[in-house]
């Protein structure tokens, strides 16, 4: 990772560390006249006993310290003693910290003394830890990778880095099992959808007679590959090391966000590091003729591989039918990163070939990095299990092709028990729709209709009872509602006007069997925007039995809707959402594009459901349980038919 930098250094609070699986952070109140503090950390609070190399730790007068090498999910106590130049002044009270609980990948770092020496030793640790926060949330891998973490302007070995340009470098340990122990490894491991597509790629011959994975990719596939570099980046048996990330301490680093504009943002440079540690890159950067996990998606068109620094490659895990980002193929820079776009950059990827001052970005599990490790080999954790317990929206309801359509989807094993309500009267709008009238199908077959939700059109009899029995019945006598059990598939709700007439309405389905093995994964309501309070609104509820969050996909469309034959599309949709206080939490316009000018191109498509007009909009979010609501305007407020999309994408 290469480019040139100005020096600028930043300070943190400890409130902004994480805790780690292997970390916790040491806090005490200062004691007045104190110029040291010694730290004593034990996982007993009477001290019988020491946590290794946490015995009278000389810290100087920080008041903090984060304290690494440690177990998950465990409690240890720490005291401090305080000092002056004439001696001890006081010890403190015994107090305790936790590690971060869970199985899974843990990073155990150790700061060398180019780190701990130095006067922002402090923010240097914390921004290291928050970076290691993120991987172990990502991956579900039970190893421990042993990292060294250092701030210099030398390597390892003690040569000079050279120029500022090269901001940061990893060392680490590789190894060489023949092709079919890891090829048979890595399709062994396959456990989310991208493993799976990936493995499908995988060429029918080998490509050498070895594949090159790290040491902690290794690892994380179940094999016999150890730690083995020592503090010089020597390998030997007995290392304790997987690898090395050294920041270029004389290129001009920030190490808290966001960045400024003349500092390079220290956390992506550490990712991109612990990135090749972890696995990442390719033969190209090595004398070796044997390729390396990451080469194995390496394409140059469908179906044409390229492990070559000639011609165009991007990393892709379906055959290359579908690039996720290029691969570098500027001479001087990694093989294994991506190619870069000039400063500022669109696209300003963790792994990019070179950084930019004043931009910042981190890896996630929709990320081109997630992706490529997950694909090598380690395991993504698990989405959490929140889910959408309600979806609606609201808007005018006019005649024709411009009633309200609501569609969604049940997805899972088991049948889904919902209600679905048509509201008009009550709510507080002006120029409600005075008689709403629901219909639901599936496909081309009516399920059920309603028109006043006491009575049952199908039967004639009252459903006043069983509509009740949901907690919660329409507040008027003329609004609708029906109660179904529904089998996995696609349905549709539509909402109109009893005998033509028009107004505001407001369709909305409600899970009523949280605990089946099944739920709402979808809905998309199609109607006419129009402006000011007919603007076009979907709101949604996130919940579930274990209160996690949701991953939703929220897209608006107005364009791509005149190929399916609907006359009078909104040309240019514009989307927010608000959360349950009416704040907005997100906006967007065209969907390639955040509002900071960044692209997040790579995120949506990942989902796999991307708009397919770039004037569409859309954003992904991990949202909290609670009540969410999207609002589709037009652009310089253009009317026109639009259609609002939620996608829970667990």
């Amino acid at each position: 990772m290469m480019d040139d930098a100005t020096t600028a250094d930043g300070a943190v609070s400890p409130e902004a560390i994480v805790s780690t699986r292997s970390s916790f952070t040491a806090r005490w109140k200062p004691v007045s006249q104190t110029t040291s503090y010694r730290l004593e950390v034990s996982l007993s609070p009477s001290f019988d006993s020491y946590v290794t190399g946490y015995h009278g730790l000389e810290i100087g007068p920080a008041t903090w310290q984060v304290v690494t090498g440690l177990s998950p999910g465990t409690t240890y106590y720490y005291r401090v003693t305080s000092s002056s130049e004439t001696g001890v002044i006081a010890n403190s009270e015994v107090m305790s910290g936790t590690t971060a609980t869970g199985s899974g990948l843990v990073i155990s770092p150790t700061f060398d003394s180019s780190i701990t020496n130095n006067p922002n030793a402090a923010a240097i640790e914390a921004m290291i830890n928050r970076a290691i926060a993120i991987y172990e949330s990502l991956f579900s891998d039970p190893v421990t990778v042993f990292i060294l973490f250092r701030y210099s302007t030398t390597k390892p070995n003690g040569t000079p880095i050279g120029s500022t340009n090269q901001i940061a470098l990893s060392n680490y340990v590789v190894y060489g099992p023949s092709w079919s122990t890891y090829i048979n490894a890595l399709q062994a491991d396959a456990k989310t959808a991208n493993d799976s597509t990936a493995n499908a790629s995988l060429p029918a011959n080998q490509l050498s007679a070895s594949i090159i994975p790290s040491s902690a990719n290794g690892r994380a596939l179940g094999g016999d590959t150890p730690p083995a570099m020592f503090a010089d980046s020597t390998v030997a048996a007995g290392g304790p090391y997987d690898g090395i990330v050294t920041l270029n301490s004389g290129s001009g680093f920030q190490f808290v966000r966001p960045p400024n504009s003349s500092s390079y943002d220290a956390q992506t440079a550490v990712e991109h590091e612990m990135d090749e540690v972890l696995g990442l890159g390719s033969r190209l950067d090595t004398s070796n003729s044997n390729v390396r996990p990451q080469d194995l998606f390496s394409w140059s068109s469908p179906g044409v591989r390229n492990i070559s620094t000639s011609g165009t490659r991007y990393f892709s895990i379906d055959g290359g039918n579908t690039p996720i980002v290029n691969f570098s193929q500027t001479a001087n820079f990694d093989h294994g990163d991506w190619q870069s776009d000039p400063c500022p950059q669109s696209n300003p990827y963790v792994q990019n070939a070179f950084g930019c001052r004043g931009q910042a970005a981190d890896i996630s599990d929709s990320s081109p990095e997630g992706i490529n490790l997950d694909v090598i080999g380690y395991d993504r954790v698990a989405p959490p299990a929140g889910r959408l317990l309600n979806i609606s929206t609201r808007m005018e309801v006019l005649t024709g092709n411009q009633v309200l359509i609501g569609g969604f989807i049940v997805t899972g094993s088991d049948p889904k028990k919902v209600i679905v309500r048509g509201m008009g009267p009550s709510l507080s709008v002006n120029g409600p729709l005075a008689d709403p009238t629901l219909e639901l199908h599936q496909g081309n077959t009516t399920l059920a209709t309603n028109d006043n939700w006491k009575i049952n059109d199908q039967t004639g009899q009252s459903q006043e009872a069983e509509i009740r029995a949901t907690t919660i019945p329409p507040g008027n006598d003329s609004e609708s509602a029906l109660v179904a059990t529904l089998s996995p598939g696609s349905y549709t709700a539509v909402l109109a006007g009893k005998n033509g007439t028009t107004g505001i309405g407001l369709v909305e389905v409600y899970d009523l069997a949280q605990g089946a093995n099944s739920r709402l994964a979808n809905i998309s309501s199609r109607g006419f925007v129009d402006t000011g309070d007919n603007v076009m609104i979907g709101g949604f509820i996130v919940g579930g039995p274990s209160g996690d969050s949701a991953s939703v996909l929220v897209r608006a469309l107005g364009p791509s809707l005149t190929s399916s034959g609907v006359a009078g599309a909104l040309n240019d949709p514009f989307l927010e959402l608000h959360d349950g206080n009416g704040n907005t939490i997100a906006i967007n316009d065209n969907w390639k594009t955040r509002p900071d000018g960044t692209s997040q191109e790579a995120e949506i498509q990942a989902t796999t459901i991307p708009p397919t007009n770039d004037l569409e909009s859309a954003l992904v979010r991990l949202l909290p349980p609670g009540n969410y609501t999207a609002v589709v305007r037009g652009t310089n407020n253009s009317t026109g038919v639009g259609l609002v999309e939620v996608y829970n994408l667990q």
